[in-house]
């Protein structure tokens, strides 16, 4: 593609640039911080609807044995006969994993950008007045949720970590996981570091998305406030109740 002309020699040469080679938009778009935060954010909605999901399935907890192991039965055969046995599960899983992988690619992608952007740090105290606490440990609090969430499948979805595991008794497997006072300490610790986390993902998904004026500026924080608190009661209420008698 010729874009102009140079001098050369007395005579006007022809200068030719290569074209540009062709990105698929989406990876285009993604290459950009603004692409990056609006994966964030979407990937964030999906696991924020699973983790309220996975909370309120594990209310079954309440009602016994017979009802949480037939809520998991049916979590397992959901869509049959016409999707095979655990076909659903696996979909659902699948789309988690891809999820969880693209918000840990986006943000580590995003940590680095804003590295580059600013190779030397504020020089002096910095004065947190936007920024709270929730969101100074973002970061940290996600690596450590992370590794939690590799521990929980380990205990109650493969049952390495849980050496009465049952196949297909999730109930008895949560009792005898939870009556442990160590697990059930790392259960307690993790969904409050998942609670800062959630709240502060919550509140900022907004922006990323461009709803922060009007009414969504007002009740944004509101929001993330009562979601976080909603995830963290229901589940730190399970390993107490377990710890204190309970449920057994």
């Amino acid at each position: 593609m010729i874009t102009g002309s140079a001098q050369r020699g007395g005579a006007s040469v022809p200068v030719v640039n290569r074209r540009r080679s062709y990105v698929w938009w989406p990876l285009d778009f993604y290459s950009t911080a603004v692409g990056k935060k609006a994966v964030m954010a979407v990937t964030g909605i999906i696991l924020l609807g699973f983790v309220l999901l996975h909370m309120l399935g594990n209310l079954k907890l309440y009602q016994g044995a017979e009802h949480m192991n037939a809520y998991g039965e049916w979590l397992r055969t959901v869509g049959s006969p016409a999707v095979p046995n655990k076909g659903t599960l696996w979909a659902v899983r699948v789309i988690l994993i891809v999820a969880f992988a693209l918000h840990i690619h986006a943000a580590a992608s995003l940590t680095l950008m804003n590295r580059r952007a600013r190779p030397v740090g504020y020089q002096g105290p910095r004065k947190y007045t936007a920024a709270d606490y929730a969101a100074r440990t973002m970061r940290w609090s996600g690596v450590i949720v992370g590794l939690f969430v590799l521990f929980h499948l380990s205990d109650l979805t493969w049952g390495w970590a849980n050496p009465d595991f049952q196949g297909g008794h999730p109930y008895e497997n949560t009792v005898a996981s939870l009556s442990r006072w160590w697990t059930a300490a790392i259960y307690i610790v993790a969904n409050l570091l998942l609670g800062m986390h959630i709240y502060h993902g919550a509140w900022s998904l907004f922006q990323s998305l461009g709803l922060t004026l009007g009414r969504f500026k007002s009740w944004r924080r509101g929001f993330a406030i009562a979601f976080a608190a909603l995830i963290v009661a229901g589940n730190v209420s399970f390993p107490i109740a377990i710890l204190t008698g309970a449920v057994s």
